[in-house]
Order: structure tokens, then sequence, then C-alpha cells
């Protein structure tokens, strides 16, 4: 086997486990499950792929902290919701953000995000389709989640809990596939949270460059005074 055909394997073998995992149904156990085996080849099997939702995530943020907000770069408090292997958190860090958390469904993914030192916090065994109880409201300045609206994984209502956890004019920046944007409700949840008053779409960048296989859609949520208050079920 040449080296071309070597490496046409790796990618195509990569491209199938990509795609196994967003047929998992959003199942915890079998997501958590997947990505016990996935964690250890996880960045080889994305990069070759050309992952580069990270990267375009993390320019956000860049570009949100420069365009909004007076504190320095280093004293923005950013939440990495469905933080996996630290990708995203990596590209922040080079871009000059310090304070990190993160947190992940696969403990084996957290621990590899932990071994970066990026991150204050890492924690794992989180599942972002329920209630964050351990994460207090209006937090976090930016909340970044990359590669977690995807199909298979974590349903668009989810984006009512990361607004909980920003504070009010903080931002969250969020990318879907735009695969999962289509066959999911996102942008109706997204109408909404608008309509209630709990977030406000500052930008979208619609069919941006993301992985080789299909594009994404990016979006720069600006959250208000209402993310933090009580929903109709806890009241």
């Amino acid at each position: 086997m040449t080296t071309l055909d070597q490496q046409t394997t790796l990618e195509q073998a990569a491209r199938k486990r990509i795609k196994d995992s967003h047929a998992l149904d959003g199942d915890v156990s079998r997501l958590a499950h997947f990505y016990r085996g996935w964690a250890s080849s996880y960045e080889l099997d994305v990069g070759r792929d050309g992952y580069c939702g990270p990267t375009v995530v993390a320019e956000l943020a860049s570009a949100v902290q420069t365009a909004y907000f007076a504190n320095e770069r280093a004293a923005i408090a950013i939440l990495d919701a469905g933080c996996g292997t630290g990708l995203v958190g990596a590209q922040l860090k080079r871009l000059g953000f310090q304070l990190l958390d993160g947190f992940d469904l696969s403990e084996e993914m957290a621990e590899k995000a932990r071994k970066t030192g990026v991150y204050r916090d890492v924690q794992g065994d989180v599942d972002l389709n329920g209630p964050l109880s351990d994460y207090s409201s209006a937090t976090y300045d930016i909340t970044v989640c990359c590669g977690v609206f995807t199909l298979g994984h974590v349903r668009p209502d989810a984006l009512r809990e990361l607004a909980r956890m920003t504070r009010p004019n903080g931002f969250i920046i969020a990318s879907t596939r735009k695969s999962y944007a289509e066959a999911t409700s996102f942008e109706d949840e997204v109408r909404r949270l608008q309509d209630a008053g709990v977030l406000v779409t500052a930008q979208r960048l619609k069919d941006g460059k993301y992985i080789a296989e299909e594009g994404a859609h990016y979006w720069v949520f600006q959250v208000t005074d209402k993310a933090n208050a009580p929903t109709e079920e806890q009241l």
C-alpha cells in the first residue's frame, strides 16, 4: 500500500468515526461509551478531516472581546461548554485569554483537556442536555460551544442553559453543523429565546468553513438580564 493509499484509508476511517458519533441520538450512556474509546485518536481524526471550527469560534471570541468589553482579554472569564480534548481552549489561550473553564460529557475527553494546562478547571461527566446545577447563573463573560450542537449530541434547548450561566450583556458563541441546523429546531429555539427576551442574535456567519465534509453556521448571541431569571418550570 502506498503512502497516499494509507493516508486515504486513515482519512476514511476518521470520517467514519465522526459520522458514527452522529447516530447516537443524544443517548448519554452511548455517547460516553463512544467517546471513551475515541478520546485517544479524536484529535488526529478531526485534524485529518480539516476541522477548523475551534479556530473560528476562538477568533469570534477575540472579536467580541475587542468590540464589547472594557476588561483586558486576560480578565475575561470563559466557559468552554463541551470542551472535548481542549481544542478551543488552546486557540483561546493562543489569543491571550487566561480564565478558561470547561466541561464535557466524556471524562476521558475532559482528562485530555486537563492535561493541556490551558484551563483553570475542567469537569467530566457533565450532560448539557440536562440542568447544570453545579454551575452558577451569570458566571461567565463569554460561553463558547463548538462541535456540540451536532447530530446525535445536544438538543437545541440546551442553549437556554448556556444563557443562564452567562452574565447579562455577555455572549454565547456557538457552532451548528449545517446538517444539524436543517434537521433540528435550533433556529426555532433561537427565535423562542429572542421572543422571550433572553438573548439577541448579534451576528451569524452562515455556511462557514468547519470540517472538510460539511460547513457550519456560527452564532454570536448577546445575553440579557432575563437569561438569569427563573424559568416557569423553576417557579
